[in-house]
């Protein structure tokens, strides 16, 4: 992928701002550490809170909580909602998956101006099929009618997820070692990151609803689909394929690659005096993300900032594991190593990329 052309669109001029966004972060950090109890395992800044089971100190909780971001205002203008609630549940289950946790129950908040309630049906069918998809009950939400927060005819979604695993099956990082492979499954798409520099880039940022409707059925010949079909595919669960080599106890870490893309969720996870070497040579991030960066003259080095670029999940693993994974698992490849480093260089690389 080229960083040679001009850098059009960025992030903050679609109006997000995610360094301020990661410092802010930062500051509320200590403020969360000081209501840690003994209960609470790792630190602040994981995929997953940890909590151990109240007399029980082999069982622990693992919980997050997310949305699905402005992916919710296309589906909107295109009138299918359903693949949201899929969204929300599967990055979820994604988030909690990376402290090796398998999901239990989960829970969701629905807010909008005012109730349409086949909107929310079809909104709750969504997440009803992705829960029972990841062998997960559906206990309980609450819905808000906020006129005057949200416009018209718009709404916000958010999750609640809480799994379990055990204390010697938690995955945190803290076995990843120099010699191990790195290896990405693929993405499916956008899934529930990036969308408002995406939705700048192809024009779909306005009040135009009708415009926006016409533009998200247009075929697309680069995507082989209409441009609707292709930002509003379901976010990947990568449970199913990850469960299988929990066990294996050669899985040293794993990342959900979110906001911030491949550097900055894989870094969450990197011990100190290690790098994560990723050659984004090796694998095709996908016609979507050309289009995107083509389309709005966009910088290399931001595309990667911004968006997944076909890479969703990522897991560090022994060399033996990783070289049978990716033989029977198509969506699969090894894409780096972990090399040691010195205190300089940055918990991530990636290699073949400008700027």
């Amino acid at each position: 992928m080229s960083d040679r052309q001009p850098s059009g669109f960025t992030y903050q001029q679609a109006g997000v701002d995610s360094k301020s966004g990661s410092r802010a972060k930062e500051r509320i950090g200590n403020l969360v550490r000081r209501t840690y109890t003994d209960g609470v395992l790792g630190d602040f800044g994981h995929f997953g809170g940890m909590f151990r089971v109240p007399g029980d100190s082999s069982q622990v909780l693992v919980s997050s909580a997310d949305s699905v971001g402005t992916k919710v205002l296309l589906a909107v203008h295109a009138g299918r909602h359903e693949g949201i609630g899929i969204d929300l549940v599967n990055h979820s289950v994604n988030d909690i998956l990376c402290c090796g946790a398998k999901p239990l129950f989960f829970l969701d908040y629905f807010a909008t101006s005012s109730l349409d309630e086949a909107v929310l049906t079809e909104l709750v069918e969504g997440m009803s099929q992705a829960c029972r998809t990841a062998g997960c009950a559906l206990i309980g939400g609450e819905t808000a009618q906020l006129p005057g927060i949200y416009k018209e005819s718009t709404y916000d979604l958010a999750g609640f997820i809480v799994g379990s695993v055990t204390a010697d099956q938690i995955i945190d990082g803290s076995r990843i070692n120099a010699g191990q492979s790195i290896v990405g499954f693929k993405s499916n798409g956008l899934h529930t990151n990036g969308y408002s520099l995406a939705r700048a880039v192809f024009g779909l940022d306005g009040d135009d609803q009708a415009g926006i409707r016409v533009r998200l059925e247009e075929f697309i010949p680069e995507l082989d689909e209409t441009l609707g079909d292709a930002l509003l595919k379901p976010h990947t669960s990568y449970l199913s394929v990850i469960s299988t080599y929990l066990e294996s106890g050669s899985v040293a870490g794993l990342a959900h690659v979110t906001g911030g893309g491949i550097v900055g969720n894989l870094e969450r996870i990197i011990p100190d005096s290690l790098t994560a070497s990723i050659d984004i040579h090796a694998w095709q991030p996908g016609p979507l993300f050309h289009l995107i960066q083509s389309t709005g003259s966009i910088a290399a080095s931001e595309m990667f900032d911004v968006f997944n670029m076909g890479i969703g999940f990522i897991a560090v693993m022994d060399r033996p594991l990783a070289e049978q994974l990716v033989e029977v698992e198509s969506s699969a490849a090894i894409i780096g190593e972990i090399r040691e480093s010195d205190p300089a260089e940055g918990r991530v690389e990636l290699t073949g990329i400008d700027g």
